[in-house]
């Protein structure tokens, strides 16, 4: 039996030096580029020459992770673009394996795939092939085929081409991560405009007795909710709130096209039934590619004294009067999906009620338990904040929804009359005089003060005067002889807050009621130190028709800003 060679150590030590400079040179020209189209090309034909082979080859898997494709080749046969499965031949076994495959005779070894030798007339002796490994696997192979020497590529051929194949798998990584990211930071751009554009297109809040009142506070970058309210030739204010299905840009793109087509319809005074029509026509003779619009549209008066309006697939619009709420169903499908479709319209007294429309991204909250509030939660929103006035009113219902979990796009309208001067009324509240009240008189107090932007700091020592004020009426102007109410009412005019308070317990005498030192904590005195701490001022008065009594507080603040989604 003949031995093997015997290999000269000075020789091997050579060949080490040689293969380490050519990886470290190689590693330095993948790193400076992360365009590898070209870097690559020059990589390849490098490592062929470093390989002393006729050809090489490197290939990448596709998205769906179950095709190779030949991205660069060089050598004297081009198969760029070549596609092999996973699994097939000594390219797809590297990756499927994740390991080297070195072929000796590749005439003889089953795992060739000896077609395209046949194709181009090429004829493959010898071949191997290295996985492109990154930590969640290999993305491709490297592949080099027949030594120009002839003879046969050896286990350490492979083990060179493995190490070359390292830095080319990190570069190409590399490469990947930054496109990955470049398009995510044109998509954070593409979003952005799409957000500032729809923001743009909600109308700005009016004042001096305007009817209407919208707030929209997207679920995610962008909406596919909108409103938006317009002057009518005849004096009266056009309206409408919609939804488009779907999310994303497309959504988005069709919210805008959707608002603008609801808005030229409506400018004319066209009915709210047959203005649902025109709309629902037009936008069924376009493709919406399966997407469809929910909507609500109508016409009010500046009085807010009647409203008709009519609705396409959207939510029950809730009429609020005196504590009662009623319904109004839809009355037609969906704007986009059926042809020659009819729509009913709703004519409202809107005397002393309030009409609120909402998307269904209201009713889809979902509460702890991970359960959607319904029109049953709605209803409790609005009951809880219905004293207050309209601005107030709304920013307290979202401020609510916000600490809820929000799937959906969530969008509310509110029509009534509103006040064209005086006070804003934060928190309007009459409670049994019983200590047990309190807890929930602090906690609606604290609620709207938070929704009126008072500092955190302030707003726990107003809540905590408020309490005290009203634990003194309970225990010293009620007293355990006698029973009654408190009416507290909480208003906001320039800056400046108001704290009131009645009750119908025996008039006090005001000259009586002193503030003790704060280091004083026995019973009647601490409430009165605390007022004079933290109000501006204050006054205890006899009601006007003796029957009871009247503390009228006020507290300059500066309101902090909403960094909030909300627009109003």
């Amino acid at each position: 039996m003949t031995s093997a060679p015997a290999i000269d150590p000075h020789v091997a030590v050579v060949s080490e030096a040689l293969a380490l400079a050519f990886l470290a040179d190689l590693s330095e020209t993948l790193a400076v580029s992360l365009d590898l189209r070209q870097t690559l090309s020059e990589a390849v034909t490098r490592i062929a020459e470093f390989m002393d082979a006729e050809a090489a080859s490197l290939f990448l898997l596709d998205e769906d992770g179950k095709m190779l494709e030949c991205k660069v080749c060089v050598g004297p046969i081009d198969i760029a673009g070549l596609r092999i499965p996973i699994g097939q031949g000594v390219v797809g076994r590297t990756v499927a394996e994740n390991r080297s495959q070195v072929v000796a005779d590749a005439v003889s070894d089953s795992r060739v795939d000896r077609s395209t030798d046949s194709d181009t007339g090429f004829v493959t002796r010898s071949l191997l092939c290295a996985p492109l490994a990154t930590a969640k696997g290999p993305i491709g192979a490297l592949e080099v085929v027949n030594k120009r020497t002839g003879g046969s590529f050896s286990a350490d051929d492979a083990e060179i081409l493995r190490l070359v194949a390292a830095p080319t798998s990190l570069a190409i990584n590399n490469a990947r991560m930054a496109h990955e990211l470049v398009q995510q930071a044109r998509m954070r751009r593409e979003f952005d405009l799409a957000r500032r554009m729809q923001k743009s297109l909600l109308p700005k809040r009016r004042r001096d007795g305007f009817p209407l009142l919208g707030v929209n506070l997207p679920a995610h970058e962008i909406s596919g909710d909108f409103y938006d309210y317009f002057d009518l030739p005849d004096g009266r204010i056009g309206f409408f709130i919609g939804d488009v299905s779907g999310k994303g840009l497309d959504a988005a793109l069709l919210m805008v096209r959707v608002a603008s087509l609801l808005r030229w319809v409506g400018k004319d005074s066209t009915p709210p039934s047959e203005w649902l029509v025109r709309v629902n026509e037009e936008l069924c003779q376009t493709s919406l590619d399966g997407r469809f619009v929910c909507a609500l549209v109508g016409q009010c008066d500046r009085n807010a004294e009647h409203v008709e309006f009519a609705a396409a697939g959207f939510p029950p619009a809730m009429l609020y009067r005196d504590g009662e709420f009623t319904e109004f169903l839809s009355g037609g499908a969906p704007l986009g999906i059926l042809s020659d479709m009819k729509f009913e319209s709703q004519v409202v007294d809107l005397k002393g009620a309030s009409l609120y429309c909402f998307s269904d991204g209201v009713t889809d909250v979902r509460d702890a338990q991970r359960r959607t509030i319904g029109s049953e939660g709605v209803r409790e929103l609005i009951s809880r904040h219905a004293g207050a006035s309209a601005e107030p009113r709304l920013r307290g219902i979202f401020s609510e929804l916000k600490q809820l979990r929000l799937v959906d796009d969530t969008t509310l309208l509110l029509i009534e009359r509103m006040q064209v001067h005086g006070p804003e009324i934060l928190l309007k509240r009459c409670f049994p005089a019983q200590p047990e009240q309190m807890r929930e008189i602090r906690s609606l107090l604290r609620g709207a003060l938070d929704d009126a932007g008072v500092e955190t700091g302030i707003r726990d020592k107003l809540v905590l005067a408020v309490d005290e004020a009203c634990c003194n009426i309970i225990r010293h102007a009620y007293g355990p002889e006698h029973s009654g109410d408190i009416d507290l009412r909480v208003t906001s005019e320039n800056g400046k807050l108001e704290f009131r308070l009645l009750d119908s317990a025996p008039s006090v005498d005001p000259g009586r009621v002193r503030a003790k030192p704060l280091g004083e904590c026995r019973s009647g005195g601490l409430g009165v130190a605390l007022i004079d701490t933290v109000m501006d001022d204050w006054v205890l008065q006899k009601r006007p028709d003796d029957r009871g009594n009247r503390l009228i507080m006020h507290k300059k603040i500066t309101v902090k800003k909403n960094n909030g989604e909300d627009r109003e």
